[in-house]
């Protein structure tokens, strides 16, 4: 399961990561966002060498704003504390898989 990033534990969680975290910003009200869940669940699930974690951008909107996500769903790869790739839309399983192995 996808961890539930919050302003609380980002830093921890994200930041100081001492492997890629991928990161998906979401709503509960935004379709694409709902059609990408199951694809971050099953990459979540076979997480090895990675992180998947999630952030709802309205209970969040902090780390939206201060990652520049104007659309949803955004997911964004963090590697040493930086974000490093950033992806706007549904994408394939594959599409993540060859993100994270490009590190």
């Amino acid at each position: 399961m996808a961890k539930q990033i919050t302003t609380a534990n980002f830093q921890q969680e994200v930041l100081e990561s001492s492997v890629p975290v991928l990161v998906d910003f979401w709503a509960t009200w935004c379709g694409p966002c709902r059609m990408l869940g199951p694809v971050i669940e099953e990459l979540a699930e076979e997480a090895d060498g990675y992180v998947v974690g999630k952030v709802n951008v309205d209970e969040e909107p902090a780390l939206a704003a201060q990652f520049g996500v104007r659309t949803i769903p955004t997911v964004i790869l963090f590697q040493n504390g930086k974000a490093v790739k950033q992806s706007v839309g549904v994408q394939p399983k594959a599409f993540f898989q060859q993100m994270l192995s490009a590190q």
